[in-house]
């Protein structure tokens, strides 16, 4: 049973270098942001932590890395209104029904 979930995370980071998800998720978030009106929502699941820790910094500040810029009050800009703090995870039950949401986690921002 272990070596298989080696195997599968194997092949996970190579699904994941080969057909550059990583890079398509921000290019997705990026031109989500451009076209949505203010007060318009961006609804994202991740099923990973990398793709989580993508959008939710990029919900959080507008950006994938580094610190983000500051007004002159030192408040950190924002560009999303989160509508939750914590990511919203499946319960048991549907996990029970379906075990491939086990690791989907559920983040939405209305853009500012």
């Amino acid at each position: 049973f272990k070596q298989n979930k080696v195997y599968a995370q194997i092949f996970q980071a190579i699904r994941i270098e080969v057909n550059q998800e990583l890079e398509v998720i921000k290019e997705l978030l990026v031109q989500a942001h451009r076209i949505l009106k203010p007060g318009g929502r961006l609804v994202a699941i991740s099923y990973h932590s990398l793709e989580d820790r993508l959008v939710k910094r990029f919900l959080k500040n507008g950006m994938f890395e580094g610190e983000p810029a500051r007004d002159i009050y030192g408040n950190y800009a924002k560009t999303f209104d989160l509508l939750q703090t914590k990511a919203v995870v499946p319960d048991g039950e549907e996990i029970k029904e379906n075990s491939r949401a086990r690791s989907a986690k559920l983040r939405t921002g209305i853009k500012l």
